[in-house]
């Protein structure tokens, strides 16, 4: 029997690429439900060749056209529509929308009773525990996409927690890695965006320049792993081949390594529990440079710094660092703000942002509006346009 996928954020890279791994096994997949923000041409075409009975675009007008080009799916509008798609009948629900607007989405999956494939790690830096909790309440997997956490997944399977003594997070250190930061004021969106390894969205390549995308990436592998804080480390590999390491209490240490292709942690997620050929370019051994490894510097990263910061912190405070880091993000890739701004953004705002201890729903989301409202009015007040 086929297995049925909702993909939430079709259209961008990650959609895109599970979209690769349906083309490659055809037979195993049926695609119900798709969605995507505002691109009504690409979905009209995913459409076209997938056949899914609904899709929904959060942006009400592209809807609009999408109807009027007569779409042979079912079309639902607006944040209500991506949610309420959300909620359907499906095997396994991917996740990969940016930023925060997953998070509701992934709360109506699993309340539905949907396996959740993981590839946005907005929401559960937002809101990590009650998506887990939620998880575990109505029976239902959590499965990570994003390569690192796919990594340490597959390196802890089989094993008692207990066992595990340290996760190694590994980071390219992005394009920027070792540049001096007085020479980083005048970075240009395209620059920030060219990584040099993974071929990624533009937010999450200026995360990854900024490697506030590592530090979200711990806090979403707190939640995932149920582990403190002290039990991560982040370490620099700029050859992207080591996805993640699990040192275990008598020493011995477990690395996932494999190509930089999105579609093995997809496919992984999306055919759990087996383990499926996949048809991709495969690791050399024979040819394969030196595999290096540094300790991150915080003065020339401190994203990373801040995330810690709101990591050990807890209760609302990572939904304020990430509201505060969605902001700067956007207005320095619209030319609003320098480079180098967007951790002062994100700093300033966590300092002054209403955070309270109690991480309920309620109390993320007005957290999370609070440090939207918070980082524009510094962005606005210190805003450039820049050439």
């Amino acid at each position: 029997m086929k297995k049925k996928i909702a993909i939430l954020g079709s259209t961008g890279s990650i959609g895109k690429s599970a979209l690769d791994v349906v083309r490659l096994d055809p037979e195993r997949f049926d695609v119900v439900a798709l969605c995507a923000r505002s691109d009504a041409e690409g979905l009209a075409s995913q459409i076209r060749e997938f056949q899914p009975a609904a899709v929904a675009l959060s942006d009400e007008s592209a809807a609009a056209r999408l109807t009027d080009q007569g779409s042979t799916a079912e079309v639902l509008s607006g944040d209500e529509g991506v949610a309420e798609l959300a909620s359907r009948p499906a095997d396994i629900v991917l996740c990969a929308m940016v930023g925060a607007a997953g998070l509701t989405p992934i709360l109506n999956a699993i309340d539905a009773g949907s396996d959740v494939a993981l590839a946005n790690k907005e929401p559960l830096v937002m809101a990590g525990e009650l998506i887990m909790e939620r998880a575990h309440t109505e029976g239902v997997k959590v499965l990570p996409v994003d390569s690192e956490h796919s990594a340490i997944f597959q390196c802890i399977h089989g094993h008692d927690m207990d066992e595990v003594h340290k996760i190694y997070l590994t980071a390219s250190g992005g394009p920027f890695y070792r540049t001096p930061r007085s020479e980083l004021e005048n970075v240009t969106p395209a620059q920030a965006t060219k990584h040099p390894t993974w071929d990624m969205g533009p937010k999450i390549s200026v995360d990854s320049a900024t490697l506030m995308n590592k530090g979200l990436e711990l806090i979403e592998a707190m939640r995932l792993f149920n582990l403190p804080l002290d039990a991560f480390e982040v370490i620099i590999h700029p050859q992207s081949l080591v996805h993640g390491l699990v040192e275990f209490t008598d020493g011995g240490i477990l690395a996932h390594m494999g190509v930089t292709d999105m579609k093995l942690p997809i496919q992984f997620a999306l055919t759990w529990p087996e383990r499926v050929k996949c048809p991709i370019a495969r690791l050399d051994l024979a040819t394969m440079s030196a595999l290096t490894f540094a300790t991150p510097d915080f003065s020339e990263f401190p994203c990373l710094g801040l995330a810690m910061d709101a990591a050990r912190r807890g209760g609302t405070t990572p939904a304020v660092l990430n509201g505060a880091n969605e902001q700067a993000v956007g207005a320095f890739c619209a030319g609003r703000i320098p480079f180098t701004r967007i951790p002062e953004i994100v700093e300033a705002t966590l300092s002054t942002a209403d955070a309270p201890r109690d991480a309920t729903l309620e109390n993320i989301l007005a957290a999370d509006a609070d440090a939207r409202r918070k980082a524009n009015e510094l962005i606005g007040a210190a805003g450039v346009e820049l050439t």
